[in-house]
């Protein structure tokens, strides 16, 4: 399925740096690293070691860098093929004319994930463990982190596997009975098969809404700030992220479009997003930026909503509760250095159920305490997605778009196969509906995949990996 070519590029982050690894795969890899580097010491030179030497020009014989240089000969490399790496000294010129000689001794410049291609290509790790690297590269917090780590390890394959097992063995009931109807053996009953089919529902249907979980550890809850101008949402945001992000002035409606950034709390990344504050307007511009506003809050995982203590209670601040009912989040109460006229028991009148914070933006009175309540609500919505302990925080959880589409197929089929034994359908009808589950796991791991799928897993690997 790919050019047995051999490929080049550097494994480290492009720019100035202590090290820079240049990385080599394919069947003349370890050919080119020696006609490129000379070892300091006469010798054999073992595999998975490193070995001090010199990069040389081969045209001229001329010095490059004193590097480091490792071989890994196939299969028990990185990508099955022969690998080498030669560790040089990080300068952008230097590592760019180390990988220019390679590719003048036949090398290829390697495309984003080529080299994790290549390694799925050649049985060294599924799609699972290909995509945990790149959520590895790309982790923004712990909590991402230690779901990458755990897909790489295997734990997703494990149980997607576990899955396509059962139903690989209720297709093997329907094979028998189709190739076995005249023999007196004992064989499942319909009514067993749609039994068996509807708990291996419930098992999909687990993994397959662990998704929005999973998307939170990875990515991290979208909290929106929502509130009447002039409450202190810009402030607040500014407060969060430690710098002046938003435009803070007292004009009413300064914030037109949202604006996106992020922070980390605990263990989970927060995607926090200031928005236009919430009231009727005449301009065209700002009722396009409250329009947006309300999408946003509806779309969000979190609400921060604000209110103004100063100011008393306004039909925009009724809006704003409206739209924080049933939703997880935090209130603040702000401005709570100037005398007050909202109270907290007039919010709890009007409806609002959040916890509210006493909040000064402007002496950063209450920072500490919405970041442990932020935390605290990234952690209910954690518990919401899953409430026992397979599908709960600590339980495998899916977070790319692909697995979650690849579960619904399986659903579909499933619940297509029950119907169709419920039915009294042939066995051959009911065995299709199977095997089309059994592939839409599959595709999962890669062990049924298409160029194009490859395609898109691999494009948005980073070169080099």
């Amino acid at each position: 399925m790919y050019a047995e070519d051999t490929i080049v590029a550097p494994a480290t982050a492009p720019g100035q740096g202590a090290v820079a690894i240049v990385r080599l795969s394919g069947p003349r890899a370890i050919e080119i690293a020696r006609a490129l580097w000379y070892p300091a010491r006469d010798g054999e030179i073992l595999p998975r070691r490193l070995y001090l030497g010199e990069i040389r020009d081969p045209k001229t014989g001329a010095a490059i860098d004193r590097a480091l240089c490792v071989i890994m000969p196939a299969p028990n490399s990185l990508t099955g093929e022969h690998v080498a790496e030669l560790h040089c000294h990080g300068g952008v010129y230097l590592t760019r004319r180390v990988v220019a000689l390679a590719m003048a001794l036949g090398a290829r410049m390697a495309d984003p994930g080529e080299f994790s291609r290549r390694a799925f290509l050649n049985g060294r790790m599924d799609l699972t463990e290909a995509e945990a690297v790149a959520d590895l590269v790309a982790a923004r917090g712990e909590s991402a982190l230690r779901q990458a780590l755990a897909h790489l390890g295997g734990a997703l394959a494990e149980r997607v596997e576990g899955l396509r097992r059962q139903v690989v063995g209720i297709r093997a009931h329907l094979e028998a009975e189709i190739d076995f109807a005249d023999e007196d053996i004992r064989l499942p009953s319909r009514n067993e098969i749609a039994q068996d089919i509807k708990r291996l529902i419930g098992d999909v249907a687990l993994l397959h809404d662990s998704f929005e979980r999973g998307r939170i550890m990875r990515e991290g809850a979208r909290a929106v700030i929502i509130g009447k101008p002039n409450a202190g949402k810009s402030s607040v945001l500014n407060l969060l992220l430690g710098s002046e992000r938003a435009i803070v002035t007292p004009i009413p409606g300064t914030t037109r479009d949202v604006i996106e950034d992020s922070i980390q709390l605990g263990p989970y990344p927060l995607v926090l997003q200031d928005t236009a504050g919430v009231r009727e307007s005449a301009d065209e511009v700002e009722r396009i930026g409250i329009a947006r506003t309300r999408r946003h809050a509806d779309e969000a995982d979190l609400i921060i909503a604000i209110f103004d203590g100063s100011r008393p209670f306004e039909h925009e601040d009724r809006d704003v509760i409206r739209m924080c009912r049933e939703r997880v989040g935090v209130a603040l109460l702000n401005k709570s250095d100037l005398p007050q006229v909202l109270s907290p028991a007039k919010l709890d009148e009007y409806g609002l159920e959040m916890p509210l914070v006493a909040f000064s933006a402007l002496k950063a009175g209450g920072v500490g305490e919405l970041r442990d309540r932020l935390e605290r609500a990234v952690e209910v919505l954690l518990s919401k997605r899953g409430e026992n302990g397979e599908n709960g925080p600590e339980g495998v959880a899916i977070s790319r778009e692909r697995h979650r589409e690849a579960l619904a197929r399986a659903l579909d089929a499933l619940e297509s196969a029950r119907r169709a034994a419920l039915s009294s359908m042939p066995p051959e009808i009911v065995a299709v509906d199977v095997g089309l589950a059994a592939e839409a796991l599959a595709s999962i791991t890669g062990a049924v995949t298409t160029e194009d799928v490859l395609d898109a897993v691999f494009r948005e690997f980073c070169i080099g990996k």
